[in-house]
């Protein structure tokens, strides 16, 4: 951030009063500019035994597949950010929501949340964000064409749990993928 969008003028970045971290703040109008993460939103969305996966249309990971979600919009809340994204990327209509992965990414300060739902009808199409949208059973799914690790552990843990039929809600942490030493 370089400019104040309260009044236009240069921010620093400085440990306002009262806080413990740095923060962008404007040297003119005093505004302190806070940056939090950013929340997504998705469904593992099911028919029977098969769960629906879109191939991305868009980057990052152009081409490859993810669960329906994005990020969550101003004044909606998470549950209407995961309707509304599946029905964005996959045209797919949604019930029976119940919360289920809750993956915290901080390196990316991102927090996504996916909800285990169940498809209404098979009415379902490629929207503008996915080249296609398919329904996969277990066996078939593209595990290393996944576009994220928040989707690929999602699924790992969905398809666990629905061997016991027990889905407790899962909160976890994913770190950043380890750089190579340099040689």
């Amino acid at each position: 951030m370089k400019f104040c969008s309260q009044c236009g003028n240069p921010v620093t970045q400085r440990i306002p009063e009262g806080d413990s971290r740095l923060r962008f703040v404007c040297d003119s109008c005093q505004a302190i500019h806070y940056q939090n993460p950013n929340i997504v939103a998705g469904c593992v969305a099911t028919w029977g035994s098969k769960v629906l996966l879109c191939r991305r249309a868009i980057e990052p990971r152009l081409g490859y597949w993810t669960l329906p979600a994005g990020f969550m919009e101003n004044g909606e809340t998470i549950e209407q950010a995961a309707v509304r994204e599946t029905a964005e990327e996959a045209c797919a209509r949604v019930r029976n929501l119940s919360i289920y992965t809750l993956i915290d990414v901080p390196h990316i300060s991102q927090v996504h949340v996916f909800f285990r739902a169940e498809l209404v009808d098979l009415d379902f199409s490629a929207g503008p964000e996915s080249l296609e949208v398919q329904l996969f059973d277990e066996a078939d799914i593209p595990w290393s064409e996944l576009a994220f690790r928040t989707v690929g552990r999602t699924l790992e843990c969905f398809f666990a749990d629905r061997r016991t039929e027990v889905y407790p809600v899962r909160s976890e942490s994913i770190p950043p993928l380890a750089q190579p030493a340099n040689t």
